[in-house]
């Protein structure tokens, strides 16, 4: 008997997936444990994997088209087996899917727009009761003078000749083009699944969760020091990102209360630490996340947050790497970005956003010197989290990032 195959939901935030591409033709055989196809979720792209064994006789959507969670994708039977009174009572297509086919392609539109040319400035209009004599208009219609401008010496106050022997001509201003030739164009593409993600969650923390912002400058002399010490012995690389994860978990144990989350009507205090690492990826941003970041060295943080990044780039990630984060960390110090604020990333009560290490000049010991210093800036759920809380936090972060050899102890 023909079965029908639907969009399984491959993540708890996952809504709709895109086939990416279809590993199986109509015709195919297949068996349980093959891998039909490559689906884009709101984080991934992701194997779907089938349970059951026969020949496929229809698929529902093409490459580049999305379906709804449980929206037929494919049916699979006997070879010759009528399927259409399956699909009739399921319905061939989702309203994902239609819409998705609908705005398939990316939208190109322009426009050309011309303006209109510039009309001649009138001449002025002449003062019919201007007393001139004929002589005297001549010359100024000649040199373009005005004889509304004019006091005439002649008879009654006629303007006469020698009224314009000593006037300057004023010629008429040059005439001007602004016609515009130019064309409004505008692309539009269809938004990933990755982005609706995005926009929803952070659009719900952003309008849900009353945001405040701490920020503290730091003097990052010993940090950098630190690094460039362990990175002459270390078999991986550490950055400075790497060195703020592990600040963040030592300085979270001591205040428990940042490391919480709200549950509507109880607050949630984690007792373990799991530090998201904001990525930045092709499609949006992806958060993989550190485990239990307070008891592993650094050298295992670097490794961990390379191995993401290689695999977020790939679109790789798998669901359990991006789920149970208590605590995120944002950096665009890479990109030269000093100082900046980041939207809480549910359900964490509070994002740390990370700028640049630059060159300062600070007072050290009541001299003035050439220092290296970092802003960060504490994003806070003030339903969670308290002013007083949120400094306490950043005074001992900013304390062991300042002495870094206190991360050993």
């Amino acid at each position: 008997m023909a079965e029908l195959i639907t969009m399984p939901k491959m993540s708890d935030t996952m809504t709709e997936g895109v086939i990416v591409k279809w590993n199986v033709k109509v015709g195919d055989a297949v068996k349980s444990g093959d891998i039909i196809a490559e689906v884009e979720t709101d984080k991934a792209t992701m194997d779907m994997e089938i349970y059951s064994k026969g020949v496929v006789l229809h698929l529902a959507i093409n490459e580049g088209e999305a379906a709804a969670i449980d929206a037929p994708v494919a049916v699979i039977g006997k070879e010759g087996e009528d399927y259409q009174a399956l699909l009739d009572g399921a319905g061939n297509t989702s309203p994902a899917a239609e819409e998705a086919a609908a705005e398939s392609a990316p939208v190109e539109e322009a426009v050309t727009i011309e303006a209109p040319a510039p009309s001649t400035p009138a001449p002025a209009a002449t003062d019919a009761r201007v007393k001139a004599s004929p002589l005297a208009k001549k010359i100024a219609q000649e040199k373009g003078i005005d004889l509304n401008s004019i006091s005439g010496t002649g008879e009654n106050g006629r303007i006469v000749k020698r009224d314009l022997e000593n006037v300057s001509s004023t010629p008429a201003a040059a005439s001007v083009s602004t016609a515009v030739f130019g064309e409004e164009s505008f692309t539009e593409v269809n938004v990933s699944q990755m982005r609706k993600t995005i926009a929803a969650r952070l659009g719900e923390s952003k309008f849900s969760a009353p945001h405040f912002y701490l920020t503290v400058e730091i003097n990052m002399d010993k940090a950098v020091q630190a690094r460039k010490q362990m990175n002459e012995i270390s078999d991986v690389k550490i950055s400075m990102n790497d060195i703020v994860v592990k600040a963040s978990a030592a300085a979270l144990r001591k205040h428990p209360g940042i490391n919480s989350s709200w549950l509507g009507t109880k607050i949630r205090t984690n007792h373990h630490i799991h530090i998201g690492v904001a990525m930045a990826v092709e499609d949006g941003l992806l958060v993989p996340v550190v485990r239990f970041a307070d008891h592993k060295p650094l050298s295992e943080i670097s490794k961990e947050v390379k191995a993401y990044g290689a695999k977020a780039k790939e679109k790789k990630l798998q669901p359990e790497d991006w789920t149970g984060n208590t605590f995120t960390i944002s950096n665009l110090g890479m990109f030269g970005i000093e100082e900046f604020t980041a939207i809480i990333n549910p359900p964490d009560a509070c994002i740390l956003a990370v700028g640049t290490v630059k060159d300062a000049v600070g007072v050290v010991n009541g001299e003035v010197k050439p220092v290296k210093t970092m802003k960060v800036t504490l994003s806070c759920d003030h339903r969670v989290v308290d002013g007083a809380m949120g400094a306490a936090f950043l005074k001992t972060l900013k304390e062991y990032l300042e002495e870094p050899v206190t991360l050993l102890v």
